[in-house]
């Protein structure tokens, strides 16, 4: 059987059969639409967006802007996330409040939520976060508003610097994978209208030091997950 698997593989020419699995698990490392932008916008029933072509939320700060008109009877839902059980982020309505979650890879789970529920008419959500910086995976602060105004704040310990998730995908309106929270049950979908959901980037340069660290780091989880 080995033969007959190399004698095809020479025939239809697509010999030397790559087999670097520790190359392959860096999403950078291969031609991407979004590589090198900084602003992103999604809509509803844009779902199962691999981490290779979402925007890279890690060691960085960002917004998330979710536009969004609630009906009379009240709404609740995903707007965008990324990930799930495993490790993630989302940002969502649970009956009918603000919510925003950062799933660290299981070990905790931060969340910044509003306290009153949407009124009935149009809403501008917005989550901020700004990254404390100096290396990977630090934490920050996160800042929830609603229509320009405060409304909670909290912490976010430590992030991931080096994966979100090896199989789960980026979602907009609904949670097609595992939930980034015990909250809630997939899928989630939102009930009100969502018009559109808009990520800003923040990068900083990383450091040479970082870089390497960065590089090392997904080497290792690709041994790791192998």
């Amino acid at each position: 059987m080995s033969e007959v698997s190399w004698s095809e593989a020479a025939k239809y020419n697509v010999l030397p059969i790559e087999n670097s699995r520790i190359d392959r698990f860096d999403v950078t490392n291969r031609p991407s639409l979004t590589a090198g932008r900084d602003e992103f916008t999604y809509y509803p029933g844009l779902v199962r967006i691999p981490e290779g072509a979402a925007p890279d939320m890690k060691n960085k700060s960002y917004q998330i802007k979710a536009e969004v008109v609630i009906p009379k009877s009240g709404a609740e839902g995903m707007l965008l996330t990324h990930g799930g059980r495993f490790a993630g982020y989302g940002l969502y309505l649970l009956k009918g409040k603000p919510v925003f979650t950062y799933n660290l890879a299981g070990v905790a789970r931060y969340s910044v939520a509003g306290k009153e529920t949407l009124k009935p008419g149009k809403h501008t959500i917005l989550f901020d976060f700004k990254y404390d910086g100096g290396g990977l995976g630090k934490g920050g602060m996160g800042t929830l508003q609603v229509d320009g105004r405060t409304v909670a704040t909290g912490r976010i310990e430590r992030t991931l610097a080096f994966r979100l998730s090896l199989d789960e995908t980026l979602d907009c309106g609904e949670d097609t994978g595992t939930p980034v929270s015990e909250d809630y049950r997939a899928p989630f979908k939102f009930t009100g209208e969502l018009k559109k959901v808009t990520v800003y980037l923040k990068p900083a340069p990383l450091t040479a030091q970082d870089q390497r660290k960065l590089n090392d780091g997904i080497a290792a989880a690709a041994v790791a997950a192998h």
